[in-house]
């Protein structure tokens, strides 16, 4: 993706979080420059990857197969210096924007709508093989349980949540008419590097095309930020 491309979505994606009434902390508004002065104490944001997360999960057409994600908190697998045993980010799906079948090896999440329009959500359970199950699939949705048959499709309406755990497949749309939806997500710890499996083979963290410096940098610039402040 052109990071013309990536400033433009991280943009966007303020403005719709300010109409939203939805407050970031100070991090999603740095420069890189405002990176660049930062020392070690704010390393958790570095090393746990909080913060802007854009993808067209390889699809080089964002707005018809991608997403924005920012996280807000997390813990980390692999540091023991961090216990925090959750995460919580918020999504931003466009009309008609598509996030692919996935299911993730340990995470367990809440998915909840905070408000904008409605998200469309495909099931199914995984087979051994990871192929997809045949059989009925039950959540949790705000505390009730609901089944449906494999591939089938519930809808999140402002308010509503759905849980998910390892192994069952979901696929994310914005429901056309209905407008960009402010996703909320509450889990175990996340790490996107290491614990998803789609269901088709697909591209998670974009490769950056540098044809206009960064407004705001990607969890994935951070080992970069050197280079990306012009130091």
């Amino acid at each position: 993706m052109k990071r013309s491309e990536l400033n433009h979505i991280i943009d966007q994606g303020l403005e719709f979080v300010e109409q939203m009434h939805f407050k970031l902390p100070m991090f999603a508004y740095w420069s890189p420059e405002d990176w660049q002065a930062k020392g070690p104490e704010f390393d958790e944001i570095k090393d746990n990857m909080l913060g802007w997360d854009v993808t067209d999960f390889g699809s080089g057409d964002f707005h018809s197969v991608g997403l924005l994600l920012f996280t807000l908190r997390n813990g980390n697998f692999n540091d023991s210096r961090y216990i925090k045993p959750y995460c919580e980010r918020i999504l931003i799906q466009e009309e008609g924007q598509i996030l692919p079948s996935h299911t993730h090896y340990r995470k367990m999440e809440d998915i909840i709508n905070r408000g904008g329009g409605n998200v469309m959500i495909e099931l199914y359970g995984m087979n051994e093989d990871g192929s997809y199950s045949d059989q009925p699939i039950t959540v949790t949705m705000d505390g009730q349980q609901v089944t449906v048959e494999p591939g089938g499709v519930v809808r999140l309406t402002p308010g509503q949540s759905i849980t998910l755990v390892p192994g069952q497949y979901h696929k994310f749309w914005g429901e056309e008419g209905t407008g960009m939806t402010l996703l909320g997500e509450v889990s175990t710890v996340g790490d996107d590097r290491v614990d998803n499996r789609f269901y088709a083979a697909t591209g998670r963290l974009p490769d950056v095309i540098e044809d206009e410096p960064p407004t705001h940098l990607l969890f994935g610039d951070y080992p970069n930020i050197d280079k990306l402040s012009g130091k």
